[in-house]
């Protein structure tokens, strides 16, 4: 059952929130002290295990994002921040490794206790699906991923997480460990405020139709892969 919390926010009013009963987390509502709002959380049975999904909405893009906690959050604790990959979790296109990871994140929290940190509009390294699809195109003709994003006039990678370390604030979580093989996670999160006592390496989902991606990530995009190539 959920309850009602308030806190002050900078300008001394209360702002309500919404906490599951039994966790202890109260999120503000306030824009001033935070990117995000939080919105809802509630129970999730999957085949992974039982989650608090907790649903924040990115005051700057609109997107919604989601907090996919197991266990008591604690500081030092393991946080995943995943970038929502349509093709790849619910297609399960073998073009990225994208399904293969959120699977083992939410594996590896469901044993040990963390949070993933489902981050919507980030879909082609946030180019958009059909961006996304046309660097695909682009990439049977002859490019890399990172060449065809830069030939369709978009970014190599425009992914911003700052909407990702407002939710670890929310949650309470100022130091974590990190899953990822991207420094670029590491980097704009500690810019935010986010303290990263380790990275911890996600190896998943490596296959003969993405080993030319995972080489440019690794070679051209800075990624820390240790899959065999």
């Amino acid at each position: 059952m959920a309850k009602t919390c308030f806190r002050s926010n900078p300008s001394g009013s209360p702002t309500a929130s919404l906490s599951a009963e039994g966790t202890g987390i109260c999120s503000t509502r306030s824009v001033a002290m935070s990117g995000v709002t939080f919105e809802v959380e509630t129970s999730i049975p999957t085949k992974h295990g039982t989650f608090q999904f907790r649903a924040y909405r990115d005051l700057v893009s609109g997107s919604e994002h989601l907090a996919i906690v197991s266990g008591t959050l604690t500081d030092g604790c393991l946080v995943r921040v995943h970038s929502e990959c349509l093709t790849g979790e619910v297609f399960e296109s073998l073009k990225c490794e994208c399904g293969p990871q959120l699977d083992s994140a939410l594996d590896t929290i469901s044993q040990t206790g963390g949070v993933v940190i489902y981050m919507r509009g980030h879909e082609g390294r946030g180019i958009g699906l059909v961006n996304k699809l046309k660097a695909y195109r682009l990439q049977e003709a002859g490019l890399d991923t990172l060449d065809a994003n830069l030939a369709l006039g978009l970014p190599a990678d425009g992914r911003d997480y700052s909407a990702a370390a407002s939710i670890l604030h929310d949650l309470r979580l100022h130091t974590v460990r990190l899953l990822t093989n991207n420094p670029d996670k590491v980097g704009q999160l500690t810019e935010h405020g986010i303290t990263v006592l380790e990275r911890v390496p996600l190896t998943a989902g490596a296959h003969p139709a993405n080993s030319t991606y995972l080489r440019t990530k690794r070679d051209r995009m800075g990624h820390l892969l240790q899959h065999a190539l």
